[in-house]
């Protein structure tokens, strides 16, 4: 394995900076090492805050990568790190590529969203890439009962790659409390990537996201997200009270 990626935190919660994370992805493939991957932004930070539940879910994942602006801009000002950010879409996307490219036999499995996204989901990386070998989806949206099947199917399926985009802090909770069905996997948050594999949504242009600005479509689109988004000024000025906190005590 090449070496672990360096960790920092952002108040208080652990972030995991590397180079490549697809790589260092692929190479827990090969060694079947099972890996939580935590797509960390703002909004998290500060519901993590609230929920010790899910704080601890994020401390004990094998990766948390820096997904929202926020987080990176933390990183850069406060740690002087050179870190890009990562959009959980886009690492799940190479990871995806990479996987019928080079790892052609494993197994992929997509959970959520409404019923027929997941579907549509899998339709559509069917067609990007023809070799990925997909071997079930679920929805979201699902009975008790269903739920117990879903348990049973990944029991069996054995799937080494599991996307699951049920909304943070759903997705992260419920990976926590399901990995033991397959401990050898990878399991990642994918949030509303499902939707926009689906064609159900769509992201924000590039230029938005180049200037931090990609939570202002994701509120265009679902404007009922205003409260949540509240955290992001937040986040700032906690940011903010940290840096001049730590500046005093160094002077």
């Amino acid at each position: 394995m090449s070496k672990p990626p360096k960790v920092f935190s952002v108040l208080g919660i652990p972030v995991h900076v590397m180079s490549n994370y697809p790589g260092w992805l692929l190479e827990c493939l090969q060694h079947s090492r099972g890996t939580h991957v935590v797509t960390l932004n703002a909004e998290m930070t500060m519901q993590a805050e609230r929920n010790n539940a899910l704080a601890k879910v994020i401390h004990d994942a094998e990766l948390v990568i820096p997904d929202g602006a926020g987080v990176v801009l933390y990183l850069q000002w406060l740690f002087w790190q050179k870190v890009q950010r990562c959009p959980g879409i886009e690492l799940a996307e190479t990871l995806l590529r990479e996987i019928g490219q080079k790892q052609k036999g494993t197994k992929v499995f997509f959970y959520g969203g409404a019923p027929g996204v997941a579907t549509k989901a899998a339709d559509f990386w069917e067609q990007q890439a023809p070799d990925l070998n997909i071997v079930g989806t679920h929805s979201g949206y699902h009975s008790p009962e269903e739920e117990a099947q879903l348990h049973q199917t990944l029991t069996q399926l054995q799937p080494q790659v599991i996307l699951v985009g049920l909304g943070v802090p759903r997705q992260e909770l419920w990976i926590a409390q399901n990995r033991h069905l397959c401990p050898q996997a990878i399991w990642i948050g994918v949030g509303g990537s499902l939707d926009i594999w689906s064609g159900s949504k769509t992201r924000a242009p590039a230029w938005l996201g180049n200037n931090n600005l990609e939570w202002l479509y994701r509120l265009y689109q679902e404007p009922w997200r205003w409260r949540r988004m509240l955290a992001l000024p937040e986040f700032a000025l906690k940011a903010f009270v940290y840096r001049l906190t730590t500046k005093s005590a160094i002077s």
